[in-house]
């Protein structure tokens, strides 16, 4: 059982490839589990979490789309920069109609495309904005709010929303939005996770990224080992197939009893699989133990064989909740 924190908004980042968004998304029906109401958000354009739940793409608008376990909600929403703005303009200056016509003229876009930090802090505010509704009690609140962030190398600049409009605006109505994201992105009410592989580059990228968030005073909170195998062999094996040493005499004993022909060249194969499996886990541990020295909480989650669809995310959810994720 590992410590989880209780946070509100849970930010997910990885390296590309690793996973984050589906770990987000199994993270919401765990965190949703026992009546809970938790919405998934994501910022990158790509759809993913109606391609996981096998929804139509997502507006921007805030729709149900799973039933966790004990009765509760699994909410998502895809972030458009452009209506994220529109609804900045309405909150703040009750200009909902000249956002519109922005948006029309092409404004919105070139100035996000020559200013990203403005991008980031409309995205994130959103986020955050989602956040404080649970404080001031409103109907459309939830429990949680699960953000699929960027990749693990952009995933600081994307959040110190603060830095990235310094060059922006020093005082101004910009900077005081981007003053009141960071209120909740670093505070006890955020948490960032990161997603990784046991490989090298994503176990790599996870330290750097982990004490980039660190540094940046950005508050992190577990790492989730995605795609895990189960060995296949114990330490005596590993260690005789790594040096060559494996029985070949009972190799063939073993195939001729599943009925086939233990040929020189099957044998010479399966010895060369073994070599190649067992060299894999030693990484593998060493990669892990990289990861465990860093002090934070390790979630390992298995490769599930069958691939990723709806039911594969609420059996890993399943897994998040026995690891000692949500049940608050």
């Amino acid at each position: 059982m590992h410590y989880w924190p209780k946070a509100t908004l849970h930010v997910v980042t990885g390296k590309g490839g690793t996973g984050k968004t589906t770990v987000a998304a199994a993270l919401a029906i765990a965190l949703a589990k026992d009546g809970h109401r938790a919405i998934l958000m994501e910022v990158e354009g790509r759809q993913g979490i109606a391609q996981l739940f096998d929804t139509p793409p997502l507006p921007y608008e805030e729709r149900k789309i799973a039933v966790a376990p004990g009765g509760g909600e699994v909410w998502a929403l895809a972030i458009d920069t452009e209506d994220a703005l529109l609804d900045y303009l309405e909150m703040f200056y009750k200009l909902r109609r000249a956002g519109s016509a922005l948006k029309k003229m092409g404004a919105v876009d070139f100035a996000t495309t020559i200013a990203p930090g403005l991008r980031d802090v409309l995205l994130t505010g959103k986020a955050c904005e989602v956040v404080k509704r649970k404080e001031k009690k409103q109907d459309n609140a939830y429990d949680y709010v699960i953000l699929d962030a960027p990749p693990t190398g952009r995933i600081t600049r994307f959040l110190n929303v603060n830095g990235e409009v310094s060059g922006l605006a020093k005082v101004g109505p910009i900077k005081t939005h981007a003053d009141s994201v960071m209120s909740v992105i670093a505070s006890e009410q955020t948490a960032v996770h990161v997603v990784t592989l046991l490989e090298e580059m994503p176990v790599q990228e996870t330290l750097d990224g982990v004490n980039e968030l660190a540094t940046a005073g950005l508050p992190v909170g577990g790492i989730f080992v995605n795609m895990t195998r189960p060995p296949q062999l114990d330490s005596q094996q590993r260690s005789m197939a790594i040096a060559g040493e494996l029985p070949k005499l009972e190799i063939e004993s073993e195939i001729s009893q599943s009925g086939l022909t233990p040929t020189t060249q099957l044998i010479a194969a399966l010895i060369t699989e073994a070599s190649d499996h067992a060299e894999r886990v030693e990484l593998e541990e060493t990669e892990l133990e990289r990861l465990i020295s860093r002090g934070l909480p390790i979630f390992v989650l298995p490769l599930l064989p069958s691939g990723i669809d709806l039911g594969a995310l609420y059996e890993l959810a399943a897994i998040m909740s026995d690891s000692g994720i949500g049940g608050e």
